[in-house]
């Protein structure tokens, strides 16, 4: 490149070169870097234009769902995956249990609630019958409610001792567990309050085995 100017020399005829501002920049791609979004929806294909009815609107919403056959035979899949998931549940894989079931410390507790019989698995039937007398002869209110008050606290007093029988043993066979005594204690009394059959997941042991 010459520079302009009286200073020049050579040919005066010569026209003098003008930088090119194009030339000082660098080569690229020559437009932006597409965004992440406009990508993907190149490569999805073109977008179906919006509906312009009603009735446009919902032929798309029918046509997405597929036909009424196709859904019969989803929701039946979808009924039997779940009954897997529950039947598999309820005879205690670990995959399948809930959060507060898993684990070899929460099996240990319900097999130390389901070797025995609870005073507390009665708390609910003999409520709604002492409540149904109650109902029918009111003359007979007091003597209910004082039956009732009696039943809570002998079943608070059995409460009390599963769960500290269900600590000792938990500490003895998992003494780095990490759950707190209260936490086992009430799983315990919950679990024994319920009927036998109602439990879930099934008891694994029956009544009177050694645990």
């Amino acid at each position: 490149m010459k520079l302009l100017g009286r200073g020049n020399t050579g040919n005066s005829d010569q026209p003098a070169e003008v930088p090119d501002d194009q030339s000082t920049k660098s080569t690229g791609k020559g437009r932006p870097t597409p965004k992440r979004s406009e990508a993907e929806a190149r490569r999805r294909g073109p977008v179906a234009p919006a509906p312009l009815t009603a009735k446009e609107a919902r032929a798309r919403r029918k046509a997405a769902r597929g036909t009424k056959e196709d859904r019969k035979v989803a929701s039946t899949e979808r009924r039997e995956a779940a009954a897997d998931r529950r039947a598999r549940m309820l005879a205690g894989e670990e995959k399948y249990l809930l959060p507060r079931d898993k684990g070899p410390v929460r099996g240990l507790v319900r097999d130390i609630v389901d070797s025995r019989r609870h005073l507390l698995g009665l708390f609910m039937p003999l409520a709604l019958v002492l409540i149904m007398s109650m109902l029918a002869v009111p003359a007979v209110q007091s003597v209910i409610t004082l039956t009732m008050v009696v039943m809570m606290a002998f079943m608070a007093a059995e409460g009390i001792l599963l769960g500290r029988r269900v600590n000792n043993r938990v500490r003895e066979k998992y003494p780095d567990s990490t759950d707190t005594g209260f936490k086992l204690g009430w799983y315990a009394f919950v679990r024994a309050s319920q009927l036998r059959r109602m439990r879930a997941p099934k008891p694994r042991v029956d009544v009177g085995s050694a645990v």
